[in-house]
């Protein structure tokens, strides 16, 4: 199983909000499509393309503040499509990039510290045992 390293506050969104597009450059490699994947909070927040009437949907959901973890494997998902932006998947695709788009997320109960890496990283087999622990009953 792959992981991608996603910036705060948009891990979070995806973990525990409504997020389901991830904005890239590049496209997803298509052998990762259909795949469920490891969502990881990056040890740095993003500073860059936030539009200030962003924050309070990204930062809050129902129950308050959003953990804002980092450097840890936050959540599971499934890779479904990856297409460029074609003013579509709002209200969180960006214009101008590859919106990846994920479905059947499941945050973790606790999540699982792990240092990150750029574009698709496999996790070591400590971090993989203790994501699965706590996912019983969940289709790898």
């Amino acid at each position: 199983m792959k992981a991608l390293t996603i910036r705060q506050p948009w891990a979070d969104a995806i973990a525990h909000g409504s997020k389901r597009t991830e904005n890239r450059s590049w496209p997803a490699p298509s052998k990762h499509l259909g795949s469920r994947i490891l969502i990881h909070a990056a040890a740095n927040k993003d500073r860059t393309r936030r539009p200030s009437h962003e924050y309070p949907r990204v930062l809050t959901n129902n129950i308050g503040i959003w953990p804002d973890t980092r450097s840890v494997i936050l959540a599971i998902a499934t890779l479904t499509e990856c297409h460029f932006d074609s003013a579509c998947c709002q209200p969180w695709g960006m214009d101008g990039y590859y919106h990846w788009e994920l479905a059947n997320v499941i945050a973790l109960p606790h999540p699982v510290p792990a240092k990150g890496a750029l574009g698709f990283w496999t996790p070591t087999a400590d971090v993989l045992n203790a994501v699965t622990t706590q996912q019983t009953g969940v289709t790898w």
